[in-house]
């Protein structure tokens, strides 16, 4: 399996959409967690890298 290198302020593409509508992430944290910022609507949230792992699609730009 492909192993991806995500970086601070990549913007990715998630398989759910948040509650604003938008599947659109910029990362602002990388490690054991992520810290994502909503491009819809500003909201960050923290994550797990397994979680994560699971529920990206790809990065959009980075």
């Amino acid at each position: 399996m492909e192993h991806i290198v995500y970086n601070v302020g990549d913007v990715v593409r998630m398989k759910k959409l948040h509650p604003c509508g938008s599947d659109i992430w910029e990362l602002t944290r990388v490690g054991m967690d992520f810290g994502m910022k909503c491009q819809g609507c500003g909201h960050f949230v923290r994550i797990p890298r397994v979680k994560f792992e699971k529920m990206v699609r790809g990065i959009v730009e980075g």
